[in-house]
Formats: structure tokens, C-alpha cells, sequence
């Protein structure tokens, strides 16, 4: 696997890798879901980006409210 692929790699699981620090089992899913959906929908040009937007916006959304849970926002 080249440095490229693996950096492509690394961008369109993002959203999932993201989620992992979030405590809901919900939002990992759907990442995990929308990340694999942008790796299929990537061989077309800007495919994968609505997949990735949904993804990174569900991931975010789980990150803040364990960081508001925990008192830190």
C-alpha cells in the first residue's frame, strides 16, 4: 500500500476514528457505516463527499456531548 492510499485511507475513516471518542454506541455505527460508504462511493469524483460531511457531523456531534457531559464545554 502506497503513503497516498494510506493517507486516503485515514481521511475517509476520519469520521469513524473520531467517533471512537465519543461514549454512545450509536454514533460509532453510523460512522463506521458512512465511512465505509465513502470508501465505496470514492472511485467517482467527489463521491464520497456527503457521505464523509454526514459522518464527521454525526462524529462531532458525539464528541461534544461526552466533552459537555463531562463538564469540560
Amino acid at each position: 500500500m502506497s503513503v497516498a492510499a494510506a493517507a486516503t485511507m485515514l481521511v475517509l475513516f476520519l469520521p469513524f476514528l473520531l467517533s471512537l471518542a465519543g461514549s454512545a454506541t450509536m454514533p460509532k455505527m453510523l460512522c463506521l457505516v458512512t465511512s465505509l460508504l465513502a470508501l465505496l462511493l470514492s472511485v467517482e469524483p467527489y463521491g464520497a463527499v456527503m457521505p464523509w460531511l454526514i459522518g464527521m457531523i454525526i462524529a462531532v456531534v458525539a464528541v461534544f456531548e461526552r466533552l459537555r457531559r463531562c463538564g469540560v464545554v
